[in-house]
């Protein structure tokens, strides 16, 4: 589509979205062109110390490096209180090639003070270096092992949950259909908080229409994610990466599907809503006006932010026996 034809996402946006994005032009540190990688995660990791300053304390957080066939995965256990009725898996997003526990920290606390439940972070391996579908089973062997240990940890791990933001939210849904596909047991999975993912379409009218230097979600940014991703050409079709290739016609858990009104990849999260409603799976699809892709992050600035993570909280836990 040519430039001019798309939609000026920024008279659209609210106004607390404009102070965002306000703020961020204000403080931004000018990267070099052409940057590699490491650069890259460095600058995404220093930008995103502001906003995830200053949210809620915890009763214990705890670093745990798991054992899986790739090598040690990092985690991060937030207990907001000493007994909780579930545990929460969460994903960060970042392109599968940016992000860590640090650049995702408020979020997950804000989820763990919200819910009252264990979250349990997983800085699972980056792209290129890594590729579909060694994030995925990382997650996995993730949960297996606290699964197995679970007193250990003081965690309950009877019921489970997944939740995650773009790139995450993919991981998240995507592991859940992995341990269900394989019938591997690691509690009951209560629900998936789903926050303004990509599932797989290869094009649709707000991947054309959204989507600009705002965001870094044009149609040219979002193929160098997917081949950072993605191993083969065969993968495009793999029903963990294009999800609606999976089958999501049973045994789905209690989905809480988010959309940004602005985000080129809300088409997504609508195509997995209408399908999962279509076939009777339990979920519910909330989009948040005004809002641009990774607004979740904003919560400091924003109130539509904090209001997602209570609405996703309040969401996983009616769902809990």
């Amino acid at each position: 589509m040519k430039p001019e034809n798309k939609i000026n996402v920024l008279e659209c946006i609210s106004q607390e979205m404009r102070d965002v994005l306000q703020f961020q032009l204000q403080n931004a540190k000018p990267q070099p062109a052409n940057s590699d990688y490491g650069t890259i995660r460095q600058g995404y990791i220093e930008e995103r110390k502001y906003w995830n300053s200053e949210g809620p304390e915890m009763v214990e957080t705890q670093s745990v490096k798991i054992a899986t066939k790739y090598g040690e995965t990092g985690t991060r256990i937030y207990y907001p209180q000493h007994t909780t009725r579930a545990t929460l898996f969460y994903l960060h997003g970042g392109g599968f090639i940016v992000g860590n526990l640090d650049t995702h920290d408020r979020i997950m606390r804000l989820l763990a003070h919200y819910t009252g439940c264990a979250v349990i972070g997983v800085d699972y391996s980056l792209s290129p270096e890594a590729r579909f579908p060694q994030a995925i089973e990382e997650t996995v062997a993730v949960c297996q092992y606290f699964h197995a240990h679970a007193e250990d940890y003081q965690l309950n791990m009877q019921q489970i949950g997944f939740a995650g933001d773009s790139a995450g939210a993919m991981l998240s849904f995507a592991t859940t259909l992995w341990l269900r596909d394989r019938a591997i047991d690691c509690g009951r999975v209560a629900g998936v908080l789903l926050y303004y993912g990509l599932y797989g379409l290869r094009d649709s009218m707000t991947r054309r229409l959204y989507g600009g230097s705002w965001d870094g979600l044009t149609q040219k940014d979002l193929e160098e994610y997917e081949q950072a991703y993605l191993a083969t050409e065969q993968d495009k079709e793999s029903p963990y990466y294009c999800i609606f290739n999976n089958d999501l016609t049973r045994n789905i858990p209690p989905c809480f599907i988010v959309g940004a009104e602005f985000d080129p990849l809300i088409d997504d999260s609508r195509t997995l809503y209408q399908t999962l409603r279509e076939h009777q799976q339990p979920c519910c699809y909330q989009m948040y006006a005004g809002t641009l892709h990774a607004f979740l992050h904003y919560s400091r600035m924003m109130k539509s932010a904090d209001q997602a993570l209570r609405d996703g909280a309040g969401y996983f836990c009616r769902h809990l026996d």
